[in-house]
């Protein structure tokens, strides 16, 4: 019996383009989707924009545009995006709909109802210029574990550690710079804890007829955080904000990570309004139906945790799995704008790269466990074209001709007792590969495919058909090897179906034999006619993906700063009415500052611990400080003229300002300045400090 599938995929967020991060569970939850229908299952694939949020508020502000108008931008741009990469939903909405506004008021009514939903008042960071509540990533300052500075309000970039906003010291709002204060507000809370016997049970495999709901190590992170204790999720926003009004509360929003999952049962629902399917069928507590997430593994707890629990609250039925992927990494590094490897879907379209040469990498990277994958680069030329051409295309290529120039384009009406040996050593490897692809073992798939196209390879380079066509005693014996591997080429076109559509359906109107299913590959196509055979897949050339990164290469403009935090305007008057500075004017060049203003400088100890030429610079030198609680700072000074021997700097006390805006530089990120005396050139000297200044200590 045929299954009936509800897939979807993390959505997007509708503040830019997509990148190659993003693609990496798009493409994964396509091939799952495309090799599901090749199994005769329905398989029904949504997704949409997740396009509420004050990130998004703030950014079509500062376009100058409308929220509404602002997102619909991104929304068209990913659409295409997705189109290009052969990602095909079914159907792509956005969360800023009014299926998604009906649906997420009716799963928050039902909560309210059933007694899952609490009010109580909270403190919260106020900006007092923007006269608005901040989100947790618009508040920066030092972190309390480790002192760096310039931190996120949530969480430390630099020693991992999580804490409330409320715990930063000096902390300042990232749009406008001001103090933020302390405020009270009335929010609306989701009582999780109510759930948990639902969520043990739903782990177990109680509520998904046995199917396990995840890979193995996800489920263990999602019953850790269980038993730990579940808190109450806030689910509410203050005005300003763009989302959702609570229904009963004004002025109140829902949290966007409330109406984002909601969006899939939104896209669901459009599609069932003009298709021939109802939306009961699949969400009703007692369907029978299934319903598959492909998620990044930064949201596990809000589909492992949350999301099941709202669903159940509100008499929904829950997902029956969620499939995982990890992060992924260019050159075995964080993707870079100064490396030129944070690199968008449009650039590599537009560097002349074919779509369907990532799905094929990504594919040979995936199995069901959720690591990390890293994109390298001439890994990936190498890759593609050594199993695409070289021995999947190869097939073809050099024995279609043949058939053609012999045989009128007509296959042999039967395969040697040597290669039906051989045929069936093929399906015994074919066999298994729809359970994989169900499983999610991509590169257990392409090594099969691997291992197949060698041995027919292999067949091939054995019979030399290009020497058995010169003997017209042997017509028979090249009618047959031909035959074969063209079979055979077939073969490997349903097992890479899921994964190249595009170029294996060019491959089928080659072979004029189309593959619905897996099973239809197995044909032998004794005494069939095909086409003339066209070039499928040409080899990677590395200029394409040289332009590629030239393209993706940030400039070496400083980053862009964030506002540089400052006294409110309340502390501020209170400061300006005591200060006895007098006003700012010009002396010998130099404009006289208030102490305010020099208080704004970080200015901190560094010990030098590595100092070097920079490659491709004739003024800098890179410097590597000791800055105590701040950590290792990577500073790039311009004084090589000065510093012939920059070894001899090692060990030094130097005075570095430690809350200048990192700047991105091709050689890598200066994270500082260092402070030196002289009219520039040769004329420089760093500023010394005592040996008994220890690292990271304040110069006041």
């Amino acid at each position: 019996m045929s299954r009936r599938l509800l897939v979807t995929n993390a959505l997007p967020y509708a503040n830019g383009p997509l990148h190659m991060g993003h693609l990496l569970g798009y493409i994964q939850a396509d091939i799952w989707v495309r090799a599901q229908r090749m199994q005769g299952n329905e398989a029904i694939y949504v997704c949409a924009d997740d396009a509420h949020g004050t990130p998004i508020m703030l950014a079509a502000e500062k376009a100058g545009m409308s929220p509404e108008t602002y997102i619909e931008g991104i929304r068209t741009s990913h659409e295409a995006d997705f189109a290009a990469f052969g990602v095909a939903f079914d159907h792509y909405h956005s969360t800023h709909s009014e299926e998604n506004r009906e649906l997420a008021s009716l799963i928050y009514t039902r909560l309210r109802d059933g007694g899952f939903i609490a009010r109580r008042d909270i403190q919260q960071l106020f900006d007092p210029e923007k006269d608005m509540f901040l989100p947790d990533r618009y508040i920066k300052g030092t972190c309390p574990n480790c002192g760096t500075p310039d931190q996120y309000g949530d969480n430390c970039e630099h020693c991992g550690a999580t804490y409330a906003p409320t715990d930063l010291v000096n902390p300042y709002s990232v749009m406008s710079g001001a103090t933020p204060v302390l405020r009270d507000s009335e929010h609306y809370f989701f009582e999780l804890g109510k759930f948990e016997p639902l969520l043990r049970d739903w782990f177990a495999g109680k509520l998904t007829h046995g199917q396990p709901v995840a890979n193995s190590g996800v489920v263990a992170k999602l019953r850790e955080w269980l038993d730990g204790g579940l808190k109450d999720w806030d689910i509410s926003r203050d005005a300003p904000y763009f989302g959702f009004p609570i229904p009963d509360a004004p002025g109140k929003y829902f949290y966007v990570w409330l109406d984002a999952p909601v969006g899939y049962l939104a896209s669901f629902k459009a599609l069932c309004d003009r298709a021939d399917l109802k939306f009961e069928d699949f969400l009703a507590p007692d369907s029978r139906a299934e319903m598959h997430h492909f998620i990044g593994k930064d949201i596990i707890n809000f589909h492992g945790l949350f999301w099941p629990a709202m669903l159940h609250g509100a008499n929904f039925r829950t997902p029956t799995a969620l499939h995982v992927n990890g992060y992924l990494t260019v050159n075995g590094a964080k993707m870079s704008k100064s490396r030129g490897t944070f690199i968008q879907a449009r650039t590599y379209l537009d560097a002349g790269l074919h779509p369907e040469y990532l799905r094929y990498y990504f594919a040979s990277l995936l199995s069901d466990t959720p690591v990390d994958v890293d994109l390298d680069l001439k890994a990936f030329e190498e890759r593609v074209n050594s199993h695409l051409v070289g021995k999947w295309v190869n097939i073809a290529s050099r024995t279609a001709g043949f058939v053609h120039k012999y045989f009128d384009g007509r296959l042999a009406p039967a395969f040697s007792t040597q290669e039906q040996e051989l045929w069936r050593e093929l399906l015994s490897l074919y066999g298994d590969v729809p359970g994989l692809y169900h499983s999610g073992e991509f590169a257990e798939v392409s090594r099969r495919f691997v291992t197949m196209a060698d041995l027919v390879n292999g067949h091939i380079a054995a019979k030399a058909p290009w020497a058995i066509a010169k003997d017209e005693t042997r017509r028979d014996e090249l009618h047959q090897v031909c035959s074969f591997a063209l079979a055979a080429f077939r073969l490997l076109a349903g097992l890479l179906k899921p994964v190249l559509p595009a170029t294996v359906e060019a491959a089928e109107r080659f072979l004029a034999a189309p593959i619905a299913g897996f099973d239809d590959a197995r044909a032998e196509l004794h005494n069939h006619t095909i086409n003339a055979f066209e070039p499928l897949l040409g080899r990677i050339d590395p200029k394409h993906v040289e332009a590629m990164v030239e393209a993706s290469k940030d400039s070496l403009a400083p980053a862009e700063t964030k506002p540089a935090p400052r006294k409110s305007k309340e502390s501020s008057k209170t400061m300006s009415e005591a200060s006895t500075s007098a006003p700012s004017a010009a002396v010998d060049g130099a404009a006289i500052i208030a102490i305010d203003d020099f208080a704004k400088l970080d200015l901190r100890i560094g010990k030098v611990t590595a100092c070097e030429f920079v490659d491709g610079s004739d003024k800098l030198l890179r410097f590597e400080l000791d800055a105590g609680p701040l950590g290792t700072r990577q500073i790039f000074s311009g004084i090589r003229a000065a510093y012939g021997e920059p070894e001899k700097l090692v060990g030094r006390n130097v005075v570095f300002i430690a809350n200048l805006a990192p700047r991105k530089m091709r050689f890598g990120l200066s994270e500082g300045m260092i402070l030196s005396a002289g009219d520039g050139g040769s004329d420089l000297f760093l500023l010394d400090a005592d040996q008994g200044a220890k690292p990271g200590a304040t110069v006041r």
